[in-house]
């Protein structure tokens, strides 16, 4: 994965004290993307937009807010979150991950 004429944001997002991490990438057409890192736990988000996320290494199983069963996600596969929702991962491996955010609004 590789990406051209983009933005990268200095300070680094941290979550769970500091078991979650992630750096701010902004590309020409303003849309954002994340570069992140998981460490073995159990965590859960929210979100505004709807969002993609890829793994690139690790392995991780996610609930999304109204499924029933908990999915497992390994290196190279994506899942989906809609819009104001939320999901809970289980980090089995130390997990990188890239996140798309998808502005359904127009």
């Amino acid at each position: 994965m590789e990406f051209k004429n983009v933005t990268v944001e200095k300070i680094l997002n941290v979550y769970f004290d500091g078991n979650v991490t992630s750096r701010n990438i902004i590309f020409e057409d303003a849309s954002i993307k994340t570069l992140g890192l998981m460490l073995i736990g159990n965590y859960e988000f929210n979100t505004s937009k709807k969002e993609i996320m890829e793994i690139t290494t690790g392995e991780l199983d996610v609930l999304i807010k109204g499924e029933n069963e908990w999915k497992n996600y390994k290196k190279g596969t994506s899942f989906e979150v809609p819009e104001n929702s939320s999901f809970k991962v289980k980090v089995n491996k130390i997990t990188n991950y890239c996140c798309s955010y998808i502005d359904t609004n127009g």
